[in-house]
């Protein structure tokens, strides 16, 4: 998302795109990822969680690589779209991680391992500060499917998820797997014999999303997955676009009320050294709210977390709106972001531990595509409203984070402290 939000304004400044070419730049991503996001989870259900990792990394960097040799925007619409589709595969990593993690760990190891978000965020920033003003932005997008390869390679120590080798009866691939984690751990094996649950024929059927126990949580999952989505990348895109405004006019265009929209290539402005510093800074805003979530969500339970963190959102976003000067500014937008990812951190621990493991990846990833309508929205609000008018921009944005937040407190159960379910008439 960071090299999106960096690309759009070099592509605008290169190709002399007009205001809608370059949200469709970013929303066409997210197309992708919507298309992918359901597909992705039914094979991860039937096939396993590594085989989905693998393949949709695969897809994501092929096409990677090819983006940087677009050269019209159609093509680049074209193969942004399809890595759109193979990023949304990652998300199973969560499912992955979650199904081997035990249940004293499982909230603070996923929040913990957000971490690497936030870097590959910091490093997209200071990979484009590097290349962008001597190489341009093809090799911004190259550079950037290099970690991929490295995934992939990786991939060859990766462990398939016990409880998915257990749910389709292959006990000797669980126990190699769960002997391995106690070698790591010089720890002795547990006494007794693993048994596996009957076998089951239905998996990752998008059907086991609406059955009586799970039709209430589905629902309510999706408003909180498209807020995030919605505020989350909005916060980010709509970071570039006031940032891009030099030195201390954007609280004049704040009190005007709109920005100025870019007619022509020559009256657009690419970031400077001093921005990437400052988009460098607001990523940081996402450090201290996974620490924030990392103690709170085994205090105050997932669902109170979520709530609170759309709810402080809310007051930050709505604080833009009173711009002292740029560095209050920031400092708002920093709050704001620290927020939004922090509900964000919360909703991938809570999605994966209440839907059982016979749908657990096809509700992940249901979620997320539907997370993806927001993200879709999200840049014609953030980066085409916002030069007509700011206040109904910024307004927007609190009263989606204020829904998501009765939505988080209205999800009938509370997993603090909860096993992972095997089948959806367990879920209580």
């Amino acid at each position: 998302m960071m090299v999106l939000s960096i690309l759009s304004p070099a592509l605008q400044c290169a190709w002399g795109l007009e205001t809608y070419k370059q949200s469709l730049i970013t929303s066409i991503v997210f197309v992708g990822m919507m298309v992918g996001s359901t597909l992705w989870g039914s094979l991860s259900d039937k096939y396993g969680r590594k085989f989905v990792l693998v393949v949709s990394a695969a897809f994501c960097m092929y096409f990677g690589i090819l983006s940087a040799l677009a050269v019209t925007w159609i093509w680049l619409l074209l193969f942004r779209c399809v890595v759109g589709f193979g990023v949304s595969g990652g998300s199973q990593a969560v499912t992955l991680y979650t199904e081997i993690l035990p249940v004293k760990a499982r909230a603070k190891s996923i929040v913990a391992i957000e971490i690497f978000w936030v870097l590959g965020s910091a490093f997209s920033t200071i990979l484009a500060f590097i290349v962008m003003p001597t190489m341009g932005w093809r090799w911004l997008l190259a550079f950037s499917a290099i970690p991929l390869i490295i995934f992939i390679a990786a991939c060859f120590w990766l462990p398939e998820s016990m409880r998915f080798n257990l749910s389709r009866g292959h006990v000797n691939a669980a126990m190699k797997t769960l002997q391995e984690c106690a070698d790591t751990n010089k720890k002795p094996m547990p006494l007794g014999r693993l048994i596996a649950p009957p076998k089951q024929q239905r998996r990752g059927q998008i059907s086991d999303l609406f059955t009586k126990e799970m039709r209430r949580t589905t629902f309510l999952l999706w408003i909180i997955w498209f807020s995030n989505t919605f505020c989350y990348y909005g916060i980010v895109l709509l970071t570039t676009e006031l940032l891009d405004i030099q030195n201390n006019d954007v609280c004049n265009a704040i009190a005007e009320g709109h920005l100025p929209d870019v007619e022509c290539a020559l009256d657009c402005q690419s970031l400077t050294s001093k921005n990437y510093l400052e988009l460098l800074w607001t990523t940081a805003a996402e450090v201290p709210g996974l620490v924030i979530v990392f103690f709170s969500i085994d205090i105050i339970g997932r669902k109170w977390s979520s709530a609170s963190m759309f709810i402080l959102f809310t007051i930050f976003i709505g604080l833009v709106a009173v711009c002292k000067g740029r560095i209050f500014m920031i400092i708002m937008l920093f709050a704001a972001r620290c927020f939004i990812s922090g509900s964000f951190q919360v909703v991938f621990v809570y999605t994966p531990e209440i839907y059982p493991t016979s749908c657990r990846a096809i509700g992940l990833g249901a979620c997320s595509s539907m997370a993806r309508f927001g993200a879709i929205i999200t840049p014609f609000i953030a980066q085409v409203l916002l030069k007509k008018s700011i206040y109904a921009t910024l307004a927007i944005y609190a009263v989606v984070a204020a829904a998501a937040s009765i939505a988080s407190l209205l999800l009938p159960v509370e997993t603090k402290g909860k096993q992972l379910q095997e089948s959806p008439t367990a879920v209580s």
